[in-house]
């Protein structure tokens, strides 16, 4: 391991610490859809390029205000890497101050070399999560039917994927493969939906590859899957976000009605695709407040 990936895995390890639990989501030598690899753990400037074990970092409110609700954090990153930090840890802290304990995922992502269908690494490891979350859930004093999922771009698109595709990838024969990957609930922050004309281009290239399918866009397209089962969801997004087009949340927020979802969507005028702990805008930063009322009115949280 070089000097810089040292300096990295030395400052991701001191931010591991402030967790109250790390879970290793797949037992030694039965991770699914792997070549068997011994991959570093890279990463620069916050940011995780190459995941070498994923993981749940866990953070918990205390037990006086915990309210048995639960949210599993995918950080966002194009595909191509994890702002496990700005776009998890602090994110699972402000979750923390609802009374909701929060895990952020640490997920495979498709470009690594260990995968052998590289879309499939990401889904599994955040079906996978979901299902650690229930089964430990006696254990952690969380209501299995309140557990959510939140996501910001392109884990936004891994939300909405985990929230819309039916089919279970992350089977190992395990006692925990019994358990429901399904959230009850999703909170979407400026989300890639779409693949198709309003799509993030890096997201779709990191995802599928080069030329992907028409049927392989259409699949993951996650709008063409919603249904009257697609959980209850919040969907923020920035009218002026360069980076990923708001009308993937409308096209999302279109499908939800239809299908008589219940949900909300707020757009606001600025915000472009920094929506999160810290905004410019006065306005966009009430996208925080608007989170916790709606939990409370979909009685999430008490």
């Amino acid at each position: 391991m070089n000097r810089k990936a040292v300096i990295a895995f030395s400052f991701l390890m001191s931010l591991m610490l402030s967790a109250q639990d790390i879970i290793p989501l797949w037992p030694e030598g039965k991770m699914p859809n792997s070549k068997g690899l011994n991959l570093e753990h890279i990463e620069e400037r916050e940011r995780i390029t190459q995941v070498s074990s994923p993981k749940m970092l866990a953070y918990f409110p205390p037990k006086e205000e915990q309210n048995g609700s639960s949210i599993l954090i995918l950080p966002s990153g194009g595909y191509a890497k994890l702002t496990y930090n700005l776009g998890g840890i602090q994110l699972a802290k402000w979750f923390n101050t609802q009374g909701i304990t929060a895990f952020v995922l640490i997920y495979r992502l498709p470009n690594s070399p260990d995968l052998l269908i590289p879309e499939n690494g990401p889904v599994q490891d955040a079906q996978r999560a979901m299902k650690l979350i229930r089964k430990h859930a006696s254990k952690w004093q969380l209501d299995e039917n309140k557990v959510g999922i939140f996501g910001s771009s392109a884990g936004g698109h891994l939300a909405s994927t985990i929230a819309t595709h039916q089919t279970d990838v992350s089977k190992i024969k395990d006692s925990t493969d019994s358990y429901p990957f399904l959230p009850n609930f999703m909170v979407l922050v400026s989300p890639v939906i779409s693949f198709g004309d309003y799509t993030h281009k890096g997201s779709l290239q990191n995802f599928l590859g080069e030329n992907p399918s028409p049927e392989k866009i259409k699949a993951y397209s996650n709008e063409f899957h919603v249904t009257e089962n697609t959980p209850p969801t919040i969907l923020f997004h920035a009218q002026n976000d360069p980076a990923v087009n708001a009308m993937n949340s409308l096209l999302f927020y279109e499908q939800m009605m239809k299908h008589k979802v219940d949900g909300s969507l707020h757009i606001f005028p600025k915000g472009e695709h920094n929506i999160g702990i810290y905004n410019e805008s006065s306005l966009t930063d009430e996208w925080k407040n608007i989170c916790t009322k709606w939990l409370k009115e979909m009685k999430i949280t008490k």
